[in-house]
Formats: structure tokens, sequence, C-alpha cells
């Protein structure tokens, strides 16, 4: 697989850019990385380096999109940037998928104008990975669309499965609507309406889950709108980090915390790998006709890493043909 990476992307780069390239090139056999940026600085970066020298070049780009621009103005006026030059190479079929940690709403415009958007797809929807009790899940639409039809959320269930199946192997992955209570007749407009077309269709639909039951660990996939998600998305990652943070304080603040603290050290790391973003990667752009992967600004040398390790898994798998099969097939009852 050949991965473009918005090398100048994220808060980081290039720097946490170009080391996770390398990373993933000394880990993986079978991954190639493009270098998409200013050829000078990424270079001088590689320059002491050690990696296979023939699965890692450059690409030149001679602009960056500055995180206060709008979307239709970095259209318009970005065309030689990392990130727009980055998702062309996708669309002419010189790089297999896209990944970059830079501005997310600018990532979303060029892959929806430069890769297109798949038959029967009214909305593509950012899909991220969140912890549970069990195993990790799905959460869609993490962001992408802030105001939603009943249709959207069902394209969102249908399109959240996919890649459900595609990146952990489930089968029948089971999808539940994010509400505020789990009978049938709770809800708003939206959710009411998209409960009755979820449960029309071919997917493993369970129902509504309630906010306190997503992190119990009996849901893969888990459907709301972009504004309720993002919300979600947000709240989880600053409410994981408070509690470590707590956790840790108030430990050590008692003299016989400390070895409480020595004993409990194991189990906080692993508490604290299970919730850091950058275990999981990237989100996928859902919807596209190709793989477009966002990562969070503040990706890490890991983070970049596992987020092309995971458009690499989901451009072998091709998941958007699998997606456009089924958006058209699934959400009809077929």
């Amino acid at each position: 697989m050949i991965i473009a990476l918005d090398a100048m992307g994220g808060d980081l780069a290039p720097d946490s850019t170009v080391e996770g390239a390398v990373e993933t090139v000394t880990e993986s056999d079978d991954i190639k990385v493009i270098l998409v940026g200013d050829e000078h600085r990424i270079i001088a970066l590689l320059k002491d380096k050690k990696y296979p020298g023939e699965r890692i070049s450059v690409q030149h780009a001679s602009d960056v999109v500055p995180m206060h621009e709008s979307p239709s103005v970095a259209l318009r006026k970005r065309k030689d940037s990392s990130i727009a030059v980055a998702v062309s190479m996708v669309k002419s079929g010189n790089a297999d998928a896209v990944v970059s940690a830079g501005h997310s709403g600018v990532t979303m415009a060029m892959s929806l104008i430069k890769i297109g958007k798949i038959k029967g797809v009214e909305r593509p929807a950012i899909a991220t990975i969140m912890p549970s009790l069990k195993d990790p899940f799905v959460l869609v639409d993490a962001g992408a669309n802030v105001d939603c039809s009943p249709q959207n959320l069902l394209e969102f269930g249908v399109m959240g499965s996919a890649y459900c199946s595609a990146l952990f192997d489930r089968s029948s992955p089971r999808v539940a609507i994010l509400n505020i209570g789990e009978e049938d007749t709770k809800g708003n407009e939206l959710t009411k309406a998209a409960f009755k077309l979820l449960k029309d269709s071919n997917i493993n639909f369970t129902g509504n889950i309630e906010g306190k039951e997503v992190y119990a660990g009996e849901t893969d996939v888990v459907v709301c709108d972009g504004f309720l998600g993002n919300i979600t998305l947000k709240i989880s990652e600053g409410l994981a980090e408070a509690i470590y943070k707590m956790l840790k304080n108030e430990i050590s603040r008692r003299f016989s915390g400390i070895l409480g603290f020595l004993l409990m050290k194991p189990a906080l790391k692993d508490f604290k790998k299970k919730t850091n973003y950058a275990e999981y990667g990237g989100a996928p752009l859902l919807g596209i006709n190709g793989t477009s992967i966002i990562s969070h600004g503040r990706s890490s040398p890991m983070a970049i890493r596992n987020a092309i390790g995971v458009a690499a898994k989901l451009a072998g798998k091709k998941l958007h043909e699998i997606i456009s099969i089924e958006i058209n097939s699934k959400k009809r009852g077929d």
C-alpha cells in the first residue's frame, strides 16, 4: 500500500509526521509512504534517520493550510498546499490512501471534492474508535454533519457497520442509535424516524442506547448526528484525562498512597493506553470513493504510525467498494 501523508499537517508537524512515517516503514514491509510538504524541511529531518530508503519518498508542496482558514477559502487559494497535493495523489491513483493531522474541515472538503462521493451516499461521515469495558466501538458521525436527516443516520449505520467489520473483523456488528432512552418511542423526531429506517434495514440494529451504556461494550457501532457525536467524543477525551489525573493526585497526596501508586502503576498505564486517541490512529471519512484518514491535531509519531496503519488496512480491504455495495442494498432491506 502507498500512503500519501500530509507531512505539514498537525501541531507537531513535520517532526511527528516524518518520525511516524519512519517508524511505519521500519516496522511494516508492505507500506510505502509519500511525505507531502516542504521538501527542504522534510529531507533535513530524514537525513539522520535509519529506514528502508526505497519505501519513503518526498513530494514537494509549497503551501500549508492555516488552522484558522475556512475550507471554502482553502479550496480556492491553497491548490499547492500539502493536504491538497496529498489528496490529489489518491485521486490520480499515485497513492492508495491519504492521512492528515491538519485542518480537519479542509481535509474533509478536499477529499469530498477531489476523490468524490460514493454513489448513493448523501453525506460522508467521520467514524472514530472509542474504548469500552470490553472491545472498542465505532462512533459515527463524530463531527462532519451537525444537522442530519433520518436517511443520513441510516447511512451512518450502514457505513459504520462496514467499517467495524473491516477494521475489527467482526461479523454482523451490533448497531444502535445514541438516545435519551432505550424505548422505541424515546428521542426527538430525528431519532424516532431514523429508528424506523434502521429497523427495516438488513444491518444488525439493536435499538436505542443511552449515553451511560455506550461504554459497557454491548454495541459495536453507535450512530448519531455529528453535533452530538463530536460533543460525545470531546467529553470522553476530557473525562478520561481528568479521571487519570484525579487518580494520580489522590494517590500521590497521601503518604500511604505512594505504595498504592506503585502497585497501581501498571493498571494506570493500561487505563491511559486504552483511553489514548493515539492508540487508535485516525478517523476515516466514510462515504467517499477512496480512503481518507483524519488524525488528531496533536498527533504524536505513534498516532501518525497507527493512522497510516489504519489507512493501509482499509485501502487494502477496499472499504469504499464494500460501502458502495452495502449502501445500495442494506438500506433498501435487500
